[in-house]
C-alpha cells in the first residue's frame, strides 16, 4: 500500500474545504507568476495535491505533470475536470522521476518542509535540477521561520484562534524540527492535527540550490513580486539551471 505520509484520506476530504487556501485572491497571482516564468513550457509540481494550482495552470494551455506522496491527495485531483489526464507519480519528492524536462519546477504552500531531514530537502534540490530543461527555474514558496517571535524559553507559538480552528507551532531550535498542531471542530467535536516539518531558512535554501547546481535568480516576499525584507513572513524564490 502506498504510504499517504500525514494526508490521507480523512485530510483529503476536507481539504479543498480550506476556503483561504483557495481564495482566488490567493491562488490567482501564483498562478500567473508561474505560468509567465514556464512562457509556455511544460510545467512540474512537486506535491500536486489537489491540484489548486496544477489546474489552474492547466486550464492556461500549459503542459503541467506532478509529483505527489499521497494517493489519497491525488485520487481528489483525479476526479477533477481535467485531473483524470494530468500525469502524476506517486512518490517522494526528494527522488520520484517523472519522463521528460520541464522548463519550470515549483513547489508551494511550505511544503519543502514536508521534507524533515536537511539530506531530503538537499534531494528534492537536485531532482528538480535533474527535471529542468537548461536555462529552466525551480520555484520554492515557503514561510520565515518566526523565531524572533518566540519567548525566552519557550517553543510553542499559536498562529490561528478561530471559532472552528485553533493552530499551535511546536520549534525545536536545536534541530530545526517542528510541529505544526491543528485543532478543528468537526459536527461539534474536536479533531487534532498535527504534521512534522523542518523550517529551512532562505540562505540555507540558496545553498541547497547551488549544491545542485542552480543559482538564485529572484527572491520576493510573495506572489505580487514585493520586495523581500528583514520583516517579510514569507519568500517566492526562484533558482535558475545554467543554459
Amino acid at each position: 500500500m502506498q504510504d499517504d505520509g500525514h494526508f490521507d484520506e480523512r485530510v483529503a476530504a476536507s481539504y479543498d474545504a480550506d476556503a483561504a487556501m483557495f481564495d482566488p485572491a490567493v491562488v490567482t497571482p501564483a498562478v500567473d507568476l508561474l505560468a509567465e516564468l514556464a512562457d509556455g513550457g511544460p510545467v512540474l509540481e512537486f506535491g500536486i495535491g489537489t491540484g489548486r494550482i496544477g489546474l489552474p495552470l492547466a486550464e492556461r494551455g500549459l503542459r503541467v505533470a506532478g509529483i505527489d506522496l499521497s494517493g489519497a491527495m491525488v485520487a481528489r485531483l483525479r476526479a477533477k475536470s481535467g485531473g483524470e489526464v494530468m500525469e502524476v507519480a506517486i512518490g517522494d519528492l526528494a527522488e520520484t522521476r517523472v519522463p521528460g524536462q520541464f522548463t519550470l519546477v515549483y513547489l508551494v504552500f511550505n511544503t519543502i518542509t514536508n521534507l524533515t531531514t536537511q539530506a531530503a530537502q538537499v534531494a528534492c534540490f537536485q531532482n528538480a535540477a535533474n527535471h529542468l530543461t537548461p536555462g529552466g527555474q525551480f520555484v520554492v514558496e515557503v514561510f520565515v521561520p518566526a523565531l524572533r517571535h518566540l519567548p525566552p524559553g519557550q517553543h510553542l507559538l499559536p498562529f490561528a484562534l478561530t471559532d472552528d480552528h485553533w493552530g499551535v507551532d511546536e520549534y525545536n531550535t536545536t534541530t530545526q524540527a517542528m510541529t505544526s498542531h491543528h485543532i478543528r471542530m468537526v459536527d461539534g467535536r474536536a479533531e487534532r492535527f498535527s504534521v512534522p516539518l523542518r523550517y529551512v531558512w532562505p540562505a540555507e535554501l540558496d545553498l541547497m540550490a547551488r549544491l545542485a547546481g542552480l543559482s538564485l535568480a529572484h527572491r520576493w516576499a510573495d506572489w505580487h513580486r514585493e520586495p523581500f525584507t528583514a520583516e517579510s513572513t514569507a519568500h517566492v524564490s526562484v533558482w535558475q539551471k545554467p543554459g
